[in-house]
């Protein structure tokens, strides 16, 4: 596949992932607050279409491991393996978190018992997903989609420098983010805790998005040091005997 589709796949995708998590988290609702809502009569269909939208994100980060790690590779194979087994265990809690919550709407349509054991479990079960939220988008896009894959763009030469800090100033502040979460300093989706994650998301949505799907990946320039070397002739054997 050529360089430059690639990259246009890979912002197509990468803006794919931006979108869904957003979605999904804001079609979840009442869900994740209210300890009552599985003995409401809560909108489940939000929640199976919070579920959808996340379930395209596990396999919108899939494809964009597939696609980009080839590409990486070529530059820099233990950044890449990095960056793709990130993305993978970033998937797999994700995954992790919807089974929590299709498990709630069980509950909420065929659960058995007293209203306060249905809470209790729901709420055991809102709880799990909120750990993986926490480890998932908290600290596996902070340290992979961040942190690993902006200094891989630093290295290769495939982003504009300037834009590539932005990969590793967002991935730090998003891990700032999710150790006070984990912590008790704040909530993960707090005011705090967005203007944290603002960075990861201009990065995300922005630069591997639209700049990927707009410009493509830079062509890395050779090192003047290398071009002068190249330029040199090379004395032949023969006469270096002499």
């Amino acid at each position: 596949m050529p360089t430059q589709r690639a990259a246009r796949i890979v912002g197509a995708v990468m803006l794919l992932t931006f979108l869904t998590s957003i979605g999904g988290y804001a079609a979840y609702g009442s869900i994740l607050d209210d300890p009552n809502w599985v003995t409401d009569a809560g909108s489940v269909t939000t929640v199976q279409i919070g579920a959808m939208l996340e379930i395209l994100l596990v396999i919108a980060n899939i494809a964009t491991a597939i696609v980009l790690f080839p590409i990486l590779r070529r530059t820099h194979e233990r950044l890449a393996l990095g960056w793709v087994a990130s993305r993978i265990v970033e998937s797999t809690l994700i995954a992790i978190g919807v089974v929590s919550l299709l498990a709630v709407l069980t509950l909420n349509t065929e659960g058995v018992g007293s209203d306060a054991s249905l809470v209790t479990s729901a709420q055991a079960f809102v709880a799990a997903h909120d750990a993986t939220f926490l480890l998932g988008p908290g600290f596996c896009v902070a340290f992979g989609n961040g942190l690993l894959l902006g200094y891989a763009m630093l290295r290769s030469g495939l982003l504009p420098g300037r834009l590539a800090m932005i990969g590793l100033a967002g991935g730090a502040l998003c891990l700032v983010n999710a150790t006070g979460a984990l912590f008790g300093g704040w909530e993960q989706m707090s005011a705090t805790g967005a203007l944290l994650s603002l960075p990861e998301m201009v990065w995300e949505g922005g630069v591997l998005g639209i700049y990927l799907m707009t410009k493509g990946f830079t062509t890395p320039q050779p090192s003047p040091r290398a071009t002068v070397q190249q330029s040199q002739p090379t004395m032949p054997l023969a006469a270096a005997a002499h």
